[in-house]
């Protein structure tokens, strides 16, 4: 049983919807723990004036009653707000006034490529839809897909570990107790020091009329070993979590353990050794982020993506208009100074739709009480258990 994400809707339209297919029925949903992600995706210092307008929530529309899965696929609608400002220009049916059409294509965004591809002239065409605000919809199904995830003792947090040119120092591995107040902080940064620098950082690029991008981390604990595969390249988990995480708006790179830092390490620093004590085999390091061989090895599953700065600035940088082939400056359209904070928010929701779909793949089930049969057996037979 295969899980699947689908989502539709515009920046500025009347609102967002997701589908969510695959999941089992029998499965717990909280309303306030939905809702709560979707605050989350709003947090964090250098946000612009959007944020006031709305309040994300997410409206089950099928697929769940009395606060239970069908088994069928779960619809979620979330308002735009804003959408009673731009009616007439986001109105899906033909209106009497005359909407200017957007020339100006923004370097970075998908703008003039997209205009190029789909034969179109007006660039509000291709930028709604390519917009960030989408990801609203993918972090209500994530909520939906982390739920599961937590009645099989997996959890998904993030943390950000770079603004610009500040980053949090080295650190001792993570564990899910020093996430608890990882909300609280203004850029989402468990190292107070490397927080307080980076909002004066995210400070002065807003006044320089600049936006900033980052790094942020997500970890996801209580895996068991064997989600994934080996035998087919679409199957790898490493690569199905990559394509995941960059297909996120502004999202440039990822790796997973130490990454990039692996291809200057010699190998016998590279690799996490294998022992085996107490009942269950251990490795005191975890460089490969829990993934070998394209499946997860029971350590967390630590992801890092790169984001880079926003393509909306409030000082434009020079473009071409697409009707007069003149140049201009490129459109300016409210914006964010920095969005890491919220995009680890994102990045959560990616990694556990992927590693939802995952478990689905490898323990089915049409209720949970199959799955989690199923999870005890396999976890049975090749003697695992959480590490304490």
């Amino acid at each position: 049983m295969a899980l699947r994400l689908i989502t539709a809707g515009e920046s500025h339209g009347p609102g967002l919807t997701c589908l969510v297919e695959g999941l089992p029925a029998g499965l717990e949903l909280d309303r306030e723990a939905i809702d709560r992600d979707m605050a989350r995706r709003q947090l964090g210092h250098g946000r612009g004036g959007r944020m006031k307008i709305e309040t994300d929530r997410a409206h089950v529309t099928s697929g769940v009653r009395h606060g239970r899965t069908l088994g069928g696929p779960i619809a979620l609608h979330v308002a735009n707000k804003d959408y009673s400002n731009w009616e007439e220009r986001m109105n899906p049916w033909p209106v009497e006034a005359a909407v200017p059409e957007v020339h100006l294509p923004r370097p970075g965004h998908a703008d003039l490529v997209g205009t190029q591809k789909y034969g179109l002239s007006d660039v509000r065409d291709i930028l709604e839809r390519a917009s960030a605000r989408e990801t609203a919809a993918r972090v209500a199904g994530g909520a939906v897909a982390k739920a599961f995830l937590r009645a099989l003792g997996v959890e998904v947090v993030s943390h950000v570990t770079r603004i610009g040119e500040v980053a949090v120092g080295p650190r001792a591995a993570l564990t899910l107790a020093d996430f608890a107040g990882v909300d609280e902080d203004p850029v989402r940064c468990l190292d107070p020091s490397a927080s307080r620098e980076m909002v004066r950082h995210i400070n002065a690029q807003r006044k320089a009329n600049e936006s900033i991008g980052g790094v942020y981390e997500v970890v996801a604990f209580g895996l068991v070993p064997g989600l994934g595969s080996h035998v087919s390249w679409e199957e790898r988990l490493d690569g199905r979590l990559a394509m995941a995480l960059v297909s996120i708006q502004a999202m440039k790179g990822v790796e997973f353990g130490d990454g990039f830092g692996l291809a200057q390490t010699p190998g016998s620093g590279a690799h996490d050794e294998i022992f085996f004590a107490h009942g269950r085999f251990t490795r005191p390091t975890n460089h490969a982020g829990g993934i070998e061989g394209g499946m997860s090895t029971g350590d967390p599953l630590v992801a890092r993506v790169a984001m880079k700065p926003l393509p909306t600035l409030t000082k434009p940088l020079r473009s071409v208009d697409i009707e007069t082939k003149e140049p201009a400056e490129a459109l300016r359209e409210r914006t964010d100074s920095c969005t890491v904070p919220a995009a680890g928010v994102v990045g959560e929701a990616m990694v556990a739709l992927v590693l939802a779909d995952a478990y689905r793949a490898k323990f089915g089930g049409d209720h949970i009480d199959d799955v989690h049969a199923a999870l005890a057996a396999y976890r049975e037979r090749i003697g695992w258990r959480p590490a304490a």
